[in-house]
């Protein structure tokens, strides 16, 4: 899939003031991903010969470590805790709700481009587990219901 919302110049900038750091390309990645909220498959060659890598270990890279996007992001990020503290007290009701609420996966965006669902591993915030953040603000003790009420409020300040 073909992605027109990504800044190639902008990209080529990052890579060229990464590129001779050791260990460049996790660097890169994580700096592509603030700018542009993903990284764009199209980039991956670019990347790839900037760093004398194939094509192959720079994919492999980005779909080793969850953190990375390979689709634009909603407008919100629900990240919802996955750490065992999280699901020792339910998360894992949380998520089946969260996921069938939203009618996504994690890594996916809804339908209405408002949100995207992503595992994370500990908030921080484990005496109020089971926890979620969405953009910077974290929730605790999140039930269902609360879920439910959550995104509403927030989908409602931004709707």
């Amino acid at each position: 899939m073909k992605h027109d919302d990504w800044d190639s110049k902008e990209i080529e900038a990052v890579i060229e003031a990464l590129k001779d750091q050791p260990g460049a390309l996790l660097p890169i990645l994580h700096a592509i991903q603030d700018q542009q909220g993903f990284v764009p498959p199209e980039s991956v060659p670019v990347i790839a010969e900037a760093l004398n890598l194939t094509r192959a270990e720079v994919h492999g890279v980005i779909t080793f470590y969850h953190y990375f996007r390979q689709t634009p992001p909603g407008r919100k990020t629900i990240h919802l805790c996955r750490a065992e503290s999280c699901q020792s007290m339910g998360s894992d009701v949380l998520e089946a709700h969260a996921k069938a609420s939203l009618g996504i996966d994690y890594h996916e965006n809804t339908k209405d481009g408002e949100f995207s669902l992503e595992p994370v591993y500990c908030l921080g915030n484990c005496a109020c587990s089971p926890a979620i953040m969405i953009d910077k603000e974290i929730f605790g003790r999140v039930t269902p219901e609360r879920f439910d009420a959550i995104v509403e409020e927030v989908r409602g300040t931004h709707g």
